[in-house]
C-alpha cells in the first residue's frame, strides 16, 4: 500500500484561514461530542423515568402514553427522526416558536436538534429499562410504602425508584455509551462532531487513516470514563443484601 503516513498535519494550520489548527478542529469535535452525549444523556433519563413510571401505574390512560411513547421512537430508525426534528418539527410548530428555531445560530440549531433527537430516541430505551426495574422488585415494597401513609407519588420517589435505578445501572451504563456512539449520527445535519470533524479533516489533508485513527481513540477516551463513571455511582450507590449480592 503506497500510502505515505503524516502526524505533523495536525499541528498545521488549517486551510480555511481560522485561527486553529487540524488538531484543534479535532478538540472542537470532541467538545461537541462530549457536550451532545452529556445532554441527551440527561434528557433520555428524564424521559425514561417519566414514561417508565407511567407505564407502571394503574391508570390506564397514563400507561398508554407511555406505550406510545416507547412504540413510536423506539422503533423509528435514528436518523430518520434527527431528519424530522430538523426539518418536519419547525414547520409544525406556531409561527413565532418554528421562525425562532431556524434564525437560531446555525451550530446551535444543530446542537439543539441533535438532542432532542438523541435524548427523545434513547429515552424510549431506558423507559423500558425503568419499566422492567420497577416490575421486577417484590410487590410488597409498594404495599409497604403504602402502608406507611406515603401517597403513590411519594412511594415511587423514596421507595421504589431508588432501588430500580440501583438495579439498572448496568444497563443504563450501555445506553450511556451506545448514546456517545449514536452521537456521530447528528453530522448528518450538520453538527461537526468527532465524526464529522474527522471527515473535515479528511477533505482538507486527504490524510484519512491518520484522522480517523485519532477519532476512534477519542472514543474509546469517552467510553473508558463513562464506564469509570457509572461503576464509581453503582459502588458508591451500592447498599449490600438489598438486591439480593
Amino acid at each position: 500500500m503506497d500510502y505515505k503516513w503524516n502526524w505533523g498535519f495536525l499541528l498545521e494550520q488549517v486551510a480555511t484561514g481560522e485561527n486553529t489548527t487540524y488538531l484543534g478542529w479535532l478538540g472542537i469535535g470532541l467538545v461537541n461530542t462530549i457536550l451532545l452525549t452529556a445532554s441527551a444523556w440527561v434528557l433520555a433519563l428524564v424521559l425514561g423515568s417519566v414514561f417508565g413510571v407511567m407505564r407502571t401505574l394503574p391508570n390506564r390512560g397514563l400507561a398508554f402514553l407511555g406505550t406510545a411513547y416507547v412504540s413510536i421512537f423506539r422503533n423509528v430508525p435514528l436518523i430518520v427522526q434527527f431528519f424530522i426534528w430538523y426539518f418536519v418539527v419547525p414547520e409544525m410548530l406556531p409561527v413565532s416558536m418554528g421562525d425562532w428555531i431556524k434564525n437560531l445560530d446555525p451550530s446551535m440549531q444543530f446542537f439543539v436538534v441533535s438532542v432532542l433527537s438523541l435524548g427523545v430516541y434513547t429515552g424510549s430505551r431506558i423507559c423500558e429499562q425503568v419499566r422492567a426495574g420497577i416490575q421486577g422488585l417484590p410487590r410488597g415494597q409498594k404495599s409497604a410504602g403504602l402502608a406507611l401513609g406515603f401517597t403513590l407519588f411519594q412511594t415511587y420517589r423514596f421507595v421504589l425508584l431508588p432501588v430500580t435505578y440501583r438495579a439498572i445501572i448496568p444497563p443504563l451504563t450501555s445506553e450511556f455509551l451506545i448514546i456517545s456512539k449514536n452521537s456521530a449520527v447528528a453530522s448528518t445535519i450538520g453538527l461537526l462532531e468527532l465524526s464529522g470533524q474527522a471527515r473535515q479533516l479528511v477533505d482538507y489533508t486527504a490524510q484519512p487513516y491518520e484522522s480517523f485513527v485519532c477519532v476512534t481513540l477519542a472514543y474509546m477516551l469517552i467510553n473508558f470514563v463513562i464506564i469509570r463513571l457509572m461503576g464509581f455511582i453503582k459502588n458508591r450507590s451500592h447498599i449490600p443484601g438489598l438486591l439480593g449480592d
